[in-house]
Parts: structure tokens; sequence; C-alpha cells
């Protein structure tokens, strides 16, 4: 949104009489704008700042070969995949929550084909170059045309192929990613149906949660089959990680239903801690092995059990206690966190080809490095490139959508209170 005119200067009024009234002089009036900025919530752009750090640590010890010794510092980087539950918790959060206000507060619910173009317009521009560039520099003569076709249109999880081409390992998440968005729309109005025909107004918001509470269930029962059939590739379908968005679209629906908790917020600090026990746990041969070997039936089902837990946890504090006013939300809200957060997208896009980039242009050896010096290196490499693909790719296809975001406002300082007498 463009600055509004400055403040006119004050001119000294002429000397009137004063019986008689001042003259007004009209002031223009101002059209508002179209479209108002869309509110953001500073510290949730600072929970996917970390997640999208989180991916990058991964990322840096798996290729200096960090994470495959011993010692509990490397078992917990290797578990550092959790940041990937917290960005698709996020997503069922953010995304639903227009479509929970629409169940619950009979407002208009989100058109399909606008919230569809929207989607696309902030995700495929910048996968697209990222994308491209990968496989022309570092794959070219490898590909033939059905893998042209298959990376650009996110097709790659669902045909059976061996290693990720370099620069691109990290792109497995993007097919599911997409996959939900074109599912949002259908599972918001079978949950609206649900609801609706449900009786009272009074019942919704526990109908839609029971409705919602089915997701998790064919998560489990797509691990099942999984491990049944011998078929991992199901894992990196959409059902496998419903749980995520589920607990993200519940969230969405108890920040409608009761919108702050008291309860929530004074047990915030509890609950982080009790989120960082259950990432040590995470990190234990009880939910698999941190090589590429696979899991177990058992080992998967406690994974997905921990990695919700871990993702409900610290995202909780922050959605259903949003006060601004506290510690929390001063760490992670704070204005670098926060822009880190917005240019989370285009960081998690090119940490890999940076680091892919680093490896080919020093020579270096696979698994090996030392890891301080490439994590500092690709993380200033990486900034560099995400702030311009932010500014450059991502902001101006945003623009084509009509709609941007802007920070949350500062809370407003409380009203003073009258002090207590003294007894």
């Amino acid at each position: 949104m463009e600055p509004g005119p400055g403040p006119e200067k004050a001119h000294a009024p002429e000397p009137t009489p004063a019986d008689e009234p001042r003259p007004v002089e009209p002031r223009p009036v101002e059209p508002a704008p179209l479209t108002e900025p869309a509110r953001r919530d500073t510290a949730l752009d600072g929970i996917r700042a970390l997640a999208a750090l989180g991916v990058w640590v991964l990322h840096v010890a798996g290729n200096t070969g960090v994470m495959y010794r011993d010692g509990m510092f490397a078992w917990m980087t290797t578990r550092l995949g959790i940041a990937v539950p917290i960005f698709f918790l996020l997503s069922g959060l953010l995304l639903y929550r227009p479509w929970a206000k629409a169940v619950l507060l009979d407002t208009p619910a989100p058109r399909p084909g606008h919230y569809l173009w929207r989607r696309v317009l902030r995700v495929m521009p910048a996968y697209w170059v990222v994308t491209v560039l990968a496989l022309a520099v570092w794959s070219w003569s490898a590909l033939d045309w059905a893998d042209w076709l298959t990376w650009p249109l996110l097709l790659q999880n669902y045909f059976e192929q061996g290693r990720a081409p370099e620069g691109l390992y990290q792109m497995w998440t993007m097919p599911i990613e997409m996959a939900f968005y074109v599912a949002l729309p259908a599972l918001a109005w079978l949950l609206h149906r649900w609801t609706r025909r449900g009786g009272p107004a009074t019942n919704r918001p526990l109908r839609l949660l029971a409705g919602i509470a089915v997701l998790p269930v064919v998560s489990v029962l797509s691990v099942v089959l999984t491990h049944t059939l011998e078929q991992p590739q199901l894992a990196l379908w959409l059902p496998h990680h419903l749980i995520y968005f589920a607990a993200g679209m519940a969230m969405a629906v108890l920040s409608v239903w009761i919108k702050e908790s008291k309860a929530v917020d004074a047990l915030a600090p509890q609950l982080l801690v009790l989120a960082l026990l259950l990432y040590v746990v995470l990190s234990t041969e009880l939910a698999g092995p941190r090589t590429l070997t696979l899991p177990s039936m058992g080992q998967s089902l406690w994974r997905m059990a921990l990695e919700a837990a871990v993702a409900v946890l610290v995202v909780a504090p922050f959605a259903l206690a949003s006060r601004r006013d506290s510690l929390r939300h001063r760490v992670l809200g704070n204005p670098v966190t926060a822009y880190l957060g917005r240019i989370s997208y285009s960081f998690f896009l090119w940490h890999a080809p940076v680091i892919t980039m680093y490896y080919k242009a020093t020579g270096t050896q696979a698994f090996s490095g030392d890891f301080v010096k490439v994590a500092i290196l690709t993380f200033a490499g990486t900034m560099l490139v995400s702030v311009a693909s932010y500014h450059l790719i991502e902001e101006n296809a945003l623009r084509l959508t009509g709609r941007w975001s802007a920070p949350a406002p500062p809370p407003e300082a409380p009203a003073s209170r009258p002090a207590a007498p003294v007894r």
C-alpha cells in the first residue's frame, strides 16, 4: 500500500469577531483502498523461520556426515525433519481458518477458484525458477522429456524413482502441500455439510472437530498399508501426512471457537518445555533409524505420533494464546525473525541448491566437510538469494492476487488503572 499524503502545514487563522463562526476549509475525502492488507501473526512467521532453518541444518548435517556420527547431537540433528510437520500444521491452521469461520460464524466461505489461483501464484513461480535452474545446471544430460514434465508439474512423488536430482532433494514436500491445497475446498465442503446437519449451532464446533478427527485415522491406515503392501512410495502421498494438516485444521476451529485460551496462555512455557522433551524422545531409536533404512511399522507410528505432538505443542502457545505482549511473542515475533519467516519459503527452496553448489565449487566429497564452515557459507549464500527471490519473484506474483500481507500492529498499551487502596 502506498503511503498517504503527508500532514498539511498549519496556517494561522485570520482574526475573526468572537460572535462569527470560523470558516472551515473543506478537506478532500480520499477513497478507501479496494483491498485491505491481510494481517500477519509475526510469531507464526517466527515459527516458520525456525522450521526453515531446521531443514537447512538437517541438510548441512547430512551432507557433512555429522548426523551419522555418534552422540545425542547427531541424533537430534537427524530429527530436524520435524520442521516439515510444523509447516504442514501451519498450512492447515492458516488456510482452513476462513472455512472454519464460515461454519461457526456464518461468514462467507472462500471461493474455491479464487483460493486455488492464489495458492498457485503463491507457490509455483519461485518453485519453477529453482527447479528448472537446478535441472538445467546439474541434471540436463540425465533427464528425459518425462522428467522435465514430472518435476515442474509436482508429480515426482507419484512415480517410483531413485535418487532425486541434485539440489532438489528437499522438494518431496511440495507435491504433498499442493495436494492439500487442491483437496482443501472439497474437505471443507464435506465438513461444512457434516457440521450443519448436527442440530443447533452450539453443536457445530464439536461436530466440526469430530469430522476433522477422521483425517488422522487415514494417516494411520496409510502407515499400515505402506508396510503391509511394502510400498514406501505411499509415504510421499497426502494421506500419509493428513494427521499434521488435521492438527492445524483443528487448531483453526479452536482459534475461532474459543479465540484465545487463558489456560494455554498460562501453560505456554510448560507446553514448550514438553515439546523439547518429546523431541528428545523423537531423537531416539523409538522413532526409527537415522539412516535411509526404512523404519518398522511400529517405529513409523511412534514417529508420526511424536512429530504431531511436538508440532502441536510448539504452535498452540502462539495460535491459541496470541498475546503479542508476552515474552514468547516478543522473541519469535521480533522484526528479524518475522522477516525471516516471510522469506522462509524462498529459503526452503534455495538452501539445497546452494549446498550443492558449495560442494561442487569446492570439490568436497559427499558426507564430509567442516560442519561450521559449510553452515556459515551456505547460510550466507542462501540468505542472499532468498531475499532476492522473495522480493523479485514472490512479491510480484502475490501482487497478481490483489492481496498482500502486512505485519500485525503492535499491541496497544493497557489502560492505566487506579492504584488499589492500601489495607
